[in-house]
């Protein structure tokens, strides 16, 4: 039977992170038994990527503490697991997967979940100590380079790049923090949160250079020897880490007719055509509670939408993914936490506690209603509140002024 006439008898997922599994799960759980082709281009069973760039480089975890779910549990999914193989193509018409070794697999649904690759600074092929943070390998390798006395460069100062400062300052290393705008995570938080990020950098030792451009990075006998600025400066270091944003990785999607822009474009469904579906970091959505399309590269998300994608593709319940996005961080000391649509904020106001100790929440506006919330060291239950607020597009002023009574 093909989806077109009922219950979908195959459906093929393409990535085997958090939201591929995510969707495998759900199908389960609400009750498909039809065959279900997990592929995955890396070895390992699902793993958590947050941890990457903090718990696994600072030694809090290892390798198999991240695991997604013990091997017996993915076993009892009954899956066709397909580890260690890429996608590179597919066919709508035939409705056909095909991967790199030329097996062409059939569904009546398909999931597109492949996620996102790090953005690559020209140059720094084959340079021993260049390091990016996107796979467990990635984070094994610099992990043992984190040692005392050693210099490592961080080349932007988003979330990944400041999460691997911090736990390079922790593993005793001198760090050094390039970053091209003048605050860092401003276009993420604002730039009052992003100063007080900023800040801490600095208080805990951090080179922190803003407003400045890497021309190219340096190295001697295949090894990396520093980085040289746009204005000529030289910075030494032994490693780096580049964290200059993402690709969504749909290359294997050319020529598909699946529609691609900054992400594999897909309606208020998450569905990119008849039988298609996006999840995850890969996917850039319409969400009808902001009016927007958006592409969320968080955890919570990538789950959330998986969920989503199986009620819709089994025709359960199905409904449009309007969540409210959620992504935090761990920086030193600071428990950062986020709920909402922060980016293009018209105002930011500080509604509790106080930037300068670090422990405040931060409330973000468009037009009349309240669309983002930003807690550092706060408890969750305010949070929480807002959020409920957020997701009940609440006015503005009431929000502000601390009315929050139709928030339960």
């Amino acid at each position: 039977m093909s989806i077109d006439q009922g219950r979908p008898e195959r459906v093929v997922v393409v990535g085997a992170s958090a939201g591929g599994l995510a969707t495998a799960e759900a199908l389960r759980r609400l009750g498909y038994e039809g065959a279900i082709t997990l592929i995955g281009d890396e070895p390992h069973l699902p793993y958590d990527r947050p941890p990457l760039s903090k718990q696994i480089l600072t030694g809090e975890l290892e390798p198999d503490q991240v695991m997604l779910r013990p091997a017996a549990d993915i076993e009892a999914l009954g899956l066709d697991l397909r580890l260690g193989e890429r996608a590179t193509g597919v066919d709508l018409s035939r409705r056909t997967v095909t991967l790199a070794g030329g097996t062409v697999l059939g569904y009546d649904a398909l999931v597109v979940a492949t996620g996102v690759w790090p953005r690559r600074l020209p140059g720094t092929d084959g340079i021993r100590g260049v390091h990016f943070l996107r796979t467990l390998e990635d984070a094994l390798t610099l992990k043992e380079r984190l040692r005392p006395g050693r210099k490592l460069i961080v080349v932007g100062a988003g979330f990944i790049g400041a999460e691997a400062a911090a736990s390079a300052r922790s593993a005793g290393m001198d760090v050094t923090v390039l970053e091209p705008a003048p605050i860092p995570l401003a276009h993420a938080v604002g730039a009052q949160v992003g100063q007080v990020l900023a800040r801490a950098h600095l208080d805990h030792g951090v080179d922190l250079r803003t407003g400045v451009a890497v021309a190219e990075v340096g190295s001697g006998g295949g090894e990396v020897t520093g980085v040289r600025l746009v204005d000529g400066t030289e910075v030494a270091g032994q490693d780096v880490v580049v964290g200059i944003g993402v690709r969504p990785n749909t290359e294997w999607l050319a020529g598909s007719g699946l529609r691609v822009d900054d992400g594999l474009l897909c309606d208020e469904f998450s569905m990119a055509a008849p039988g298609v579906y996006g999840v995850g970091d890969v996917a850039r959505w319409h969400n009808p509670l902001f009016g927007v399309s958006m592409r969320i590269e968080h955890r919570t998300n990538a789950a959330e939408q998986g969920l989503a994608v199986a009620r819709n593709l089994l025709d359960q319940g199905r409904r449009p993914f309007a969540p409210v996005p959620y992504f935090w961080s761990d920086q030193y000391d600071l428990k950062i936490q986020a709920y909402g649509h922060l980016r293009g904020a018209e105002e930011v106001a500080i509604v509790d506690g106080d930037p300068g100790t670090r422990r405040f929440l931060a409330a973000y506006r468009k037009g009349d209603r309240v669309v983002g919330v930003v807690a550092v060291n706060m408890p969750p239950k305010p949070l929480r509140q807002w959020r409920t607020a957020i997701a009940g597009r609440q006015a503005w002023r009431a929000a502000v002024a601390g009315d929050l009574t139709s928030v339960k």
